[in-house]
């Protein structure tokens, strides 16, 4: 069934992952397959090729995907198109659940490396290189596919891999916004590298993707500087997002669905002031997860406007 709003095609569910394909990926496939001729001789194991391509990036995504589960995080759709693929996950709002999330995509090609080099010599022993070419050189051709996109997805230029990895080392030290602010400033310096080199090789395809990784630089930028303003924020005491541990900012940030008045959900336990509608949940700021407002109270008695006070014993 087409997903109206990706221009994908829906493939399969496993393991609570939805698989979509793109549909341009069709029309690349042809293409590919068509440079591919010369190589083997017949198009059967060029499609036997761009097949195994397209499980490599599939399980790649699939550990990201499942990864990210394992850290309590949300992650059920994959979205694979002529460029790569893209797993939607969103980790927990912490420098390690983000590290794990993102590095266990590479691992899986790291893992998967003795698997084809070994196909590869038993392959050799065996003599397919004279009696099996074609079969000979797609187990050699898988090897050097897996291993060319394990070494692509490790360049620390945001948003690849590589990138990603680096800025959540950098979180650990800079803090989540400073980090994500240097990590796509490094991608737009690898970006302009992407950018040149597409132009010395006439590649089309590498401009796209320079194309690709400078909208998702811009994307990071912007929203590093929106982190920065949020930090900023004078924060309420007595609170703290269940998820994140980070305590809610203190003003009307929060905006009412049903009259659209802004108001500060902590000060008014989730109601709203202006039309009195009722919030069982409450959306933090910072990692943007919801959870019942009780779930945030560190202090009981917070925003109750109690005041301590100590007697001398009697």
């Amino acid at each position: 069934m087409a997903n109206a709003r990706s221009g994908s095609i829906h493939l399969f569910r496993l393991a609570g992952v939805d698989v979509f394909l793109h549909w341009s990926w069709f029309v690349v496939a042809a293409i590919e397959l068509q440079t591919r001729q010369g190589r083997y001789s017949s198009l059967t194991w060029s499609a036997l090729e761009y097949l195994a391509l397209f499980l490599i990036v599939l399980t790649h995504e699939f550990g990201h995907s499942l990864a990210c589960r394992q850290v309590g995080g949300t992650a059920n759709r994959i979205v694979l198109w002529p460029l790569g693929g893209v797993a939607f996950v969103k980790p927990p709002q912490r420098p390690g659940a983000t590290l794990w999330s993102i590095a266990a995509g590479p691992l899986v090609n790291v893992a998967l490396l003795p698997v084809f080099y070994a196909a590869l010599v038993m392959s050799r022993s065996m003599g397919w290189a004279e009696t099996m070419p074609d079969a000979y050189h797609l187990v050699r051709a898988i090897l050097w596919i897996n291993l060319s996109l394990l070494v692509f997805n490790m360049l620390p230029i945001y948003p690849l891999d590589g990138g990603q990895i680096l800025r959540s080392l950098l979180w650990f030290v800079l803090g989540r916004a400073r980090s994500l602010m240097v990590a796509t400033i490094l991608g737009f310096i690898g970006v302009v590298g992407f950018f040149g080199l597409a132009v010395f090789s006439h590649s089309v395809w590498i401009g796209a993707i320079a194309v690709f990784m400078l909208l998702n630089c811009w994307g990071g930028l912007q929203h590093a500087r929106g982190l920065l303003r949020l930090a900023k924020l004078p924060r309420r005491p007595g609170f703290a997002c269940p998820s994140c541990r980070t305590a809610p900012p203190m003003g009307a940030y929060w905006t009412c669905g049903k009259c659209g008045q802004p108001f500060d959900t902590f000060a008014t336990r989730g109601v709203c002031p202006h039309c009195a509608a009722q919030y069982l949940q409450t959306m933090c700021l910072d990692c943007q997860e919801q959870r019942p407002i009780n779930d945030w109270i560190v202090d009981p008695y917070a925003g109750m406007g109690v005041v301590s006070a100590s007697f001398p014993a009697r």
